[in-house]
């Protein structure tokens, strides 16, 4: 190979030498034989992947409907009017002292969140089939920020739920500090139910 020069001289140019190409790690995997390790490591280390695949879900869930995120609090309210009238007047079930409209919204606002997490867990997997196939991480991170988008429902419900009791005079008690374990026990349940119907 040569090259022309200004005054019509041909030098001579050694060939290039072939680009070194860097080594790329190689992951392999198998499927799980027994009991498996959560790996709980390697979940943080994609913290950020669980991050926008939980913020990808709130944005969606709430692009979809006309109404936003005043859906999480029409959905439990609209059951807890129609127990309060059937089962609350009509029926005349006893609320232990507890208006009838309060009694049955501490019951929805939990339970609504654990429908959703549910739902959303068990259909991840089967929706993010077409990311999965593509790149590698962690599987757990897809059931974990499908549930996770649903505390966002919960809170906002929960403070309308706090509005409720003022409204009726209710103030809440030293009992109300058992919320964290009752909500970390539902997105747990909801987790692990979730994960085991994609089997």
């Amino acid at each position: 190979m040569s090259i022309e020069l200004d005054k019509g001289h041909v030098a001579p140019v050694a060939p290039a030498e072939p680009a070194e190409t860097p080594i790329t790690p190689t992951v392999v995997i198998r499927p799980s034989r027994g009991w498996v390790a959560l790996k709980l490591g390697e979940l943080w280390e994609y913290r950020e992947l669980l991050y926008f695949l939980t913020w990808r879900d709130i944005k969606v869930r709430y692009k979809q409907t006309a109404l936003g995120a005043a859906w999480a609090v029409i959905q439990p309210f609209t059951t807890m009017v129609v127990f309060s009238l059937f089962f609350g007047r009509l029926a005349q079930m006893p609320s232990d002292g507890v208006p009838y409209p309060i009694f049955s919204f501490a019951a929805l606002v939990p339970w609504t969140f654990f429908a959703y997490a549910l739902g959303q867990a068990s259909n991840s997997l089967v929706g993010s089939a077409n990311l999965i196939k593509k790149v590698y991480f962690p599987r757990l991170v897809i059931p974990i920020a499908s549930t996770l988008s649903g505390v966002i429902d919960f809170a906002i419900a929960f403070v309308v739920l706090l509005g409720m009791m003022l409204y009726f005079g209710i103030l809440p008690t030293l009992a109300v500090l058992w919320l964290v374990p009752l909500t970390l026990l539902a997105l747990v349940t909801s987790l692990g139910v979730g994960c085991g119907c994609r089997r």
